[in-house]
């Protein structure tokens, strides 16, 4: 496996990206590790998300140079019975982290409006909503992004920003705004590349020294099918591309012409590194764990070959329900050996 190219971007900070991957410190960084939104739950302030996580047993368990993709949602900071701003179980997150040396990335929303305030965020969200639409706390999306990453860009655990996970520029239809009764209309692309540049100047404005991660699922979504996958990722403020894994063959996965290898030579044309930042596999009374760190490992390896920059895995939550079908990994699972053998 060689290594990644030279060029790309030195953002002065500790990660530097290339044409096809990523550096940490200076050196090639191929970053596993998982998805775990709960980290930012705490019953004693928030309303939360997930069950409460002891930060310390988290990060402690993680080898060196892992990643950790967390939830930074704006609920997180909301006192449940004051309405008031208390940024503690954010701060305790990156305290953790910066007393195990360990990465994290923070996704400042998500589209599904899931542990926010439930509502999707559709096209005009995109369009102009961001500035304007007040939820949580009173703020706007872009108060949120300007406030987060103003007060945690100081940390040297954080690898970078995502504005949103997940982002499409779908419209709810009157049966109502799950994916398979939303509506396309024509212009998605332009509507999210223009979210990108104006959202992402924003961010870069505030930290210079940060890549800005996608949070592309990759497959049709509105805006982003096809070749529009280029066109918003062309973006001068994305600097890593995003796709979400959650079946299929290790390099397959995706609707024809929205696939991972189309995706990842898209990636290359635009020089910029890819991750499949959720790669997610259901175990439990479904599959043994076991079964599913083999599949987790065999999925890395061969998508590391074709040319991505790294993969997380989803997710990880305290508190696994071995006797369900689901996407949990606990703190026991084989998972973890599963990073400890691919981080680099």
């Amino acid at each position: 496996m060689s290594a990644p190219s030279s060029s790309g971007h030195d953002f002065g900070g500790r990660v530097a990206t290339t044409d096809n991957g990523l550096l940490l410190d200076g050196h090639p960084w191929w970053p596993t590790g998982f998805n775990a939104y709960q980290l930012g739950t705490d019953w004693s302030v928030n309303r939360g998300c997930g069950a409460e996580v002891n930060l310390d047993d988290y990060f402690a368990r993680l080898p060196p140079h892992a990643l950790t993709r967390v939830n930074l949602y704006a609920m997180f900071v909301v006192d449940k019975k004051t309405g008031l701003m208390d940024y503690g179980p954010l701060d305790a997150v990156f305290d953790a982290a910066t007393r195990h040396r360990q990465m994290v990335l923070p996704v400042l929303t998500g589209s599904s409006g899931d542990c926010e305030d439930g509502k999707f965020k559709d096209r005009a969200w995109y369009g102009n909503a961001w500035q304007s639409r007040k939820s949580l706390g009173g703020m706007t999306f872009a108060d949120w992004l300007s406030t987060a990453v103003t007060r945690w860009k100081g940390r040297p655990v954080v690898a970078g920003w995502e504005l949103v996970g997940e982002p499409e520029a779908g419209v709810c239809s009157t049966q109502g705004c799950n994916w398979q009764v939303r509506q396309c209309p024509a212009g998605g692309a332009d509507v999210l590349r223009t979210f990108f540049d104006r959202a992402g100047e924003r961010v870069h404005s505030i930290d210079p020294h940060r890549p800005i991660f996608s949070g592309f699922i990759g497959g049709d979504q509105c805006g982003l099918t096809g070749a529009d996958y280029e066109r918003v990722g062309a973006s001068p403020q994305i600097d890593v591309l995003d796709f979400h894994d959650y079946g299929g063959g290790p390099t397959d996965y995706g609707p024809a012409g929205s696939d991972l290898p189309t995706r990842i030579q898209q990636a290359h044309t635009l020089r910029k590194p890819i991750m499949v930042n959720e790669i997610g596999i259901t175990a439990g009374s479904c599959l043994p764990v076991a079964t599913r760190a083999d599949q987790f490992r065999k999925k890395l390896a061969q998508q590391r070959s074709a040319g991505t920059a790294g993969g997380l895995f989803w997710a990880f939550v305290p508190d696994p329900r071995p006797s369900e079908c689901t996407y949990d990994i606990g703190p026991d699972d084989p998972a973890w050996k599963v990073v400890a053998d691919t981080v680099s």
